[in-house]
C-alpha cells in the first residue's frame, strides 16, 4: 500500500495487513512474469485496466494488486481509495468482489471469502462504518490464521459491536475489550 501507512487498531492487525499486502503484491508480481510484462511499464498499466475490468477471470489477489497500480481518472486517487462521492472509485471497489475466491488448503470452506472480505473492508476502510471496520478487523488476524467463524459466533460478535458507539468502534482493539464495552448495554 503506497501513501501514509494508517494507525492500525493493533500491532497484530498491522502484521497481518502487511502480510495481505506483501500477498497481493506478489500474486500482481506473478502475473506480469507470466505475461513478460515489465513492472511499472506501461504495459503493466494496460494490464492492470484489463484486471480490474474483467476481475471474474482473476484471483482476487491479483485483482487488489492490480487496482494498486492505477489512478482514478475521475478524482485522482489510487483507484477504488478515492473519496465515497466518486464513483469511479465505488464503482471499480464493487466490482473487485466479482474476482475468484479459491479456498487455502486446510482452511473451512468459506474462509477465503471472508478473508477476501475483511481485507477489503481493511484496505478501504473510509468506505465502510465504524462497525463494519471493527467487526472485520477484529476477525482479520483470524481468518489468514486459518479460522472461520460460525453464523452464530458471527451474529453474536455483530450484536456486541451493535452496543458501542462510533468512537468506541474505532478505538478498541480486540473482541475482550468490545465485550467489556458491551457488557450491561
Amino acid at each position: 500500500m503506497n501513501g501514509p501507512v494508517p494507525a492500525w487498531r493493533s500491532a497484530l492487525l498491522g502484521r497481518v495487513v502487511a502480510q495481505i499486502e506483501t500477498e497481493i503484491r506478489q500474486a500482481w508480481e506473478s502475473l506480469l512474469c507470466d505475461l513478460d510484462v515489465a513492472a511499472g511499464s506501461a504495459g503493466a498499466i494496460e494490464l492492470a485496466w484489463l484486471v480490474v475490468d474483467d476481475p471474474a477471470a482473476y484471483g482476487w489477489r491479483t485483482v487488489d494488486g492490480a487496482l494498486d497500480q492505477l489512478t482514478c481518472p475521475a478524482c485522482g486517487s489510487r483507484l477504488t481509495r478515492g473519496p465515497e462521492s466518486c464513483e469511479t472509485c465505488e464503482f471499480h471497489h464493487r466490482m473487485r468482489f466479482g474476482a475468484r475466491e479459491v479456498d487455502r488448503r486446510h482452511v473451512p470452506p468459506g474462509n477465503e471469502h471472508a478473508l477476501r472480505v475483511a481485507s477489503a473492508v481493511t484496505r478501504t476502510r473510509h468506505r465502510y462504518s465504524p462497525r463494519a471496520r471493527v467487526g472485520y478487523e477484529l476477525v482479520l488476524p483470524e481468518l489468514v490464521a486459518g479460522a472461520l467463524p460460525t453464523t452464530r459466533q458471527a451474529q453474536a460478535g455483530k450484536a456486541l459491536i451493535n452496543k458501542l458507539t462510533d468512537d468506541e468502534c474505532d478505538r478498541v482493539t480486540d473482541l475482550a475489550q468490545v465485550e467489556e464495552l458491551a457488557a450491561g448495554r
